[in-house]
């Protein structure tokens, strides 16, 4: 990689859209970190992809600071800047407020709101110094009430911190964006009824966006994209 090489840390990606954002932004010549709980999925993804020197796995958890500002150091140390962080370590419960266990949602709802909080503070100076751009991977959820989701909150929360952010950030010349995908068939949906019915986005298809969305021109803030397979009506 050379000196102006784009690095991207991304949480949240050995699978799903994590993985596949990685994917592409390494086959597009650039440098990537990712970050998830579980190390054996990392090592996998990364010998799938021949464990180029351009990647760097890092086991961590989303929702724990030390460990988030720990990936962070780690990847100034490896590649000597920080140019983009992407927020897409997250789960649900598949459940209700009404009926369902509480002993899932304290992690939930500190993956999905404290996580890309936390990584936006462990990174926020890294990214002023190379006017580089944070985005945030919501969900439809987070625009379209849901009866008793404690989740689709979650993705509320996340839709709130966006906009908050970029206010505080934009003058930085920091970008923002929130990319809220509709259905995908990703390992989300592990643990509830299975894959919904209907049509479903591809995890490369979002992650199509989010490279997008880093890839802008340097001025351009562009702060949410919505993205829906078509046939979803919510």
């Amino acid at each position: 990689m050379t000196d102006d090489t784009r690095v991207t840390l991304i949480t949240g990606g050995g699978t799903g859209i994590g993985a596949a954002v990685a994917r592409r932004l390494l086959e597009a010549g650039e440098a990537v970190a990712v970050t998830g709980r579980r190390e054996e999925w990392l090592h996998a993804f990364a010998k799938e992809l021949g464990e180029p020197e351009s990647l760097l796995t890092i086991p961590g958890d989303a929702a724990v600071y030390g460990e988030v500002s720990a990936a962070v150091d780690a990847v100034l140390a490896r590649f000597g800047r920080l140019d983009a962080v992407v927020a897409n370590a997250g789960f649900a419960t598949h459940d209700s407020v009404a009926d369902g266990d509480p002993a899932g949602w304290t992690d939930m709802v500190l993956t999905n709101v404290l996580g890309p909080a936390l990584l936006i503070r462990a990174s926020v100076d890294a990214l002023r110094r190379t006017r580089g751009r944070i985005v945030l991977v919501g969900s439809v959820a987070g625009f379209v009430p849901t009866p008793g989701n404690l989740y689709g909150a979650t993705k509320y929360a996340v839709t709130g911190l966006a906009e908050n952010t970029r206010r505080q950030v934009t003058e930085w010349g920091v970008g923002v964006t929130l990319i809220a995908p509709g259905r995908v068939e990703t390992p989300f949906w592990d643990g509830g009824d299975g894959l919904p019915p209907g049509q479903l986005l591809t995890a490369d298809q979002i992650a199509g966006s989010v490279v997008w969305a880093l890839g802008q021109p340097e001025g351009v803030d562009v702060n949410t994209v919505v993205v829906r397979p078509l046939g979803q009506p919510n």
